[in-house]
């Protein structure tokens, strides 16, 4: 018995593309879902109502410490139990409230970092300036507090892509729910999960890398930035 076939490779492999579209579009709605609700709780943690703080600070910490998959299990499982809800969500968009929600947590937290780092000086300037707050956070904050997370946010994505698989236990056809039902048709795993692997590295691998290149192009902006700073105050 051959434990490698290249016609099986082969017939897997276009079996296993097809998940590929199914993939990338629960990658992207989760990452966008995390990217806006990640504001939700940047915003709500910066409320000066130390209850509500603690709350929410409390909530983060759970949805972190608790395993996706388990999230997942609960919204697509045991929600619809649960009287008040009485509604059952489809795979696809349990897939993007779990995964969402979770990946909201850390992304929340990359939001909080950029924002702690812009200088109390611009906060102060907004406020001579006699800025609204939408105003504040639009032009002055915001620019300044988001380019600097752009590369961790970039790492959550590609965190997010290698995840995304977990979606296959509820029923979602991505790539890996399709390499499983191919092996459980033709009983045989080696083929089909050794493409959706090679799948998974060729789309992961370069992204690091533009990622890592886009850090370090980042990181000799700030330093530039941060000198002409210091040569500034000197000079004062």
């Amino acid at each position: 018995m051959n434990i490698w076939s290249w016609d099986v490779f082969a017939d897997a492999f276009l079996v296993i593309v097809q998940g590929l579209g199914i993939t990338l579009g629960l990658t992207i709605a989760c990452y966008l879902f995390a990217l806006i609700f990640g504001f939700f709780w940047t915003f709500l943690r910066r409320i000066p109502f130390k209850p509500l703080h603690w709350v929410i600070t409390w909530i983060m910490e759970f949805i972190r410490s608790t395993p996706p998959l388990v999230q997942l299990f609960f919204i697509f499982y045991a929600w619809p139990m649960v009287p008040v809800v009485g509604m059952t969500l489809d795979p696809f968009t349990s897939a993007i409230l779990g995964l969402g929600i979770h990946f909201s947590t850390y992304i929340g937290e990359v939001y909080r970092s950029g924002i702690d780092g812009v200088d109390k000086g611009q906060w102060e300037a907004a406020r001579a300036l006699n800025f609204s707050t939408r105003q504040k956070w639009t032009k002055i904050i915001l620019p300044q507090a988001i380019p600097p997370t752009i590369p961790m946010l970039g790492n959550y994505l590609i965190i997010m892509f290698k995840e995304v698989p977990l979606a296959s236990t509820i029923g979602v056809a991505g790539i890996l729910h399709m390499a499983n039902s191919y092996g459980a048709q033709y009983w045989t795993y080696l083929e089909p999960l050794t493409i959706v692997a090679i799948l998974f590295l060729v789309m992961s691998y370069p992204s690091a890398l533009l990622i890592n290149k886009l850090e370090k192009k980042m990181n000799r902006r700030f330093d530039k930035k941060e000198a002409l700073n210091s040569s500034k105050g000197a000079t004062a």
